[in-house]
């Protein structure tokens, strides 16, 4: 209609209605301005149902993940961040190069579209620094009261590079175990966020992606038996996947596991065990006692591995225990994760 303007969604005080999952123009338009603006590429701009793409050679991997982290904002991070963060390391952790993601979004009715801006900003910025593209995704609205704000799944796609077999079943007694870092960070900083916590430093998610750091590992040891980071039910549950996937036994040294004396004292306060609180940004590496040394140089020279260490190893144990040496001389089983001990952590 002659002298009608167009009008754009309003990031300032706008928020989220039924119709921006309606299907129809409004929808239409919180795309265009929002998801394609943020996550723009020559796959997405297309707007098909689906994204059409060529991989170089290589085992294909696959690999989804669902993020209803409570509150939304952390120190360090975001649920935008944490969605690209999680889905590209649970790829390379199997050695492979991520290359392609797909976003969905649930929605809750009345949600501020600045604050969705931030998020979307974010995941733009993190699949910018990992080095992949959002090619293509999907929104739902759901009814005022009947969400939390905002859900986010992610899928990726990646290449394992010929001659590549890191896997969960390939342990064998005598492997040493490496950790990339510091142990809790992610965990404790929700956590401080959500119960308004205060402590004399500022505790930061250690949320990020690390294909960079697994590319340099792989390139220097192709022969890496197992990764895998350890995120929900933390660093001890992790472990014992490991142990019944392998069919070994897991020994490791508390003395030699990094973790921060911020984190060390809010899980004393709280009462929770670092070994089972998630982790975002780290990961755990077997590798044969011959190769040890260069991994873990490797990884110390990296600024997301610096604080690396070797924390023990596989051992012959039919009944697949996972058990560490206590800073006090003595030992106890580390069993899986009984109950959630930090809900909507990730």
């Amino acid at each position: 209609m002659k002298g009608k303007t167009k009008t754009g969604l309003n990031f300032s005080s706008g928020i989220v209605e039924m119709v921006h999952g309606s299907g129809g123009r409004a929808m239409s338009q919180l795309v265009d301005e929002l998801f394609i603006s943020a996550f723009d590429n020559p796959y997405l701009s297309q707007k098909n149902d689906q994204a059409s793409f060529d991989l170089p050679a290589g085992r294909v991997v696959m690999a989804t993940d669902s993020h209803v982290v409570s509150p939304l904002f952390f120190p360090g991070g975001d649920i935008g961040s944490l969605a690209i963060h999680g889905t590209v390391n649970d790829i390379c952790m199997s050695g492979a190069k991520p290359y392609f993601l797909s976003a969905g979004f649930i929605l809750e009715e009345g949600y501020p579209l600045k604050s969705l801006k931030r998020i979307v900003d974010s995941m733009a910025l993190a699949a910018g620094e990992a080095g992949v593209t959002i090619v293509t995704g999907d929104t739902k609205v759901v009814e005022r009261g009947n969400g939390d704000g905002v859900f986010i799944s992610t899928t990726g796609v990646g290449v394992i590079p010929t001659g590549l077999d890191i896997a969960g079943s390939n342990v064998k007694p005598g492997d040493k175990i490496i950790l990339s870092g510091s142990i809790g960070d992610h965990g404790v900083a929700v956590m401080s966020q959500r119960e308004n916590l205060t402590f004399e430093t500022t505790l930061l998610s250690d949320s990020q992606s690390l294909n960079d750091l697994v590319d340099v590992m792989v390139t220097a040891v192709p022969e890496i038996k197992c990764m895998r980071d350890p995120t929900r039910g933390g660093l001890g549950t992790t472990l014992n996947e490991i142990a019944q996937q392998s069919g070994v036994g897991i020994q490791f040294d508390e003395m030699q596991i990094p973790i921060s004396a911020q984190v060390a004292s809010a899980c004393e306060f709280l009462g929770l065990d670092p070994l089972y609180i998630a982790n975002e940004g780290k990961l755990v590496a077997f590798c044969a006692p011959e190769h040890s040394d260069q991994l873990l140089a490797v990884m110390r020279a990296h600024p997301k591995g610096w604080e690396a260490s070797i924390i023990g190893e596989a051992v012959v144990d039919d009944h697949r225990f996972v058990q560490m040496k206590t800073a006090f001389g003595g030992s106890r089983v580390v069993d899986w994760l009984s109950g959630e001990q930090l809900p909507r952590i990730c």
